[in-house]
């Protein structure tokens, strides 16, 4: 049986979607509000998302309407 391992970004947005539901974030709230929470992280996780076209200013309900992370 071989498992599937989940792309990086899946963990990402279950991570913004929990701190969604517990208001420490807005959905319209911007991108950019996350680099607060991610500190020493966020060089990684800026850089992921702009590979898929996000730009800081994007709300962050955008992240969370994204069905499938394809890098193709």
């Amino acid at each position: 049986m071989t498992k599937q391992v989940a792309h990086p970004m899946v963990k990402f947005q279950r991570k913004v979607a929990s701190l969604v539901e517990s208001k420490v974030i807005k959905p319209n709230d911007s991108i950019w509000k996350l680099a607060l929470l991610y500190g020493d992280e966020w060089s990684y996780w800026k850089g992921e998302l702009s590979e898929f076209g996000f730009a800081m200013q994007d709300p962050v309900s955008e992240v969370l309407m994204v069905e499938a992370w394809d890098e193709s």
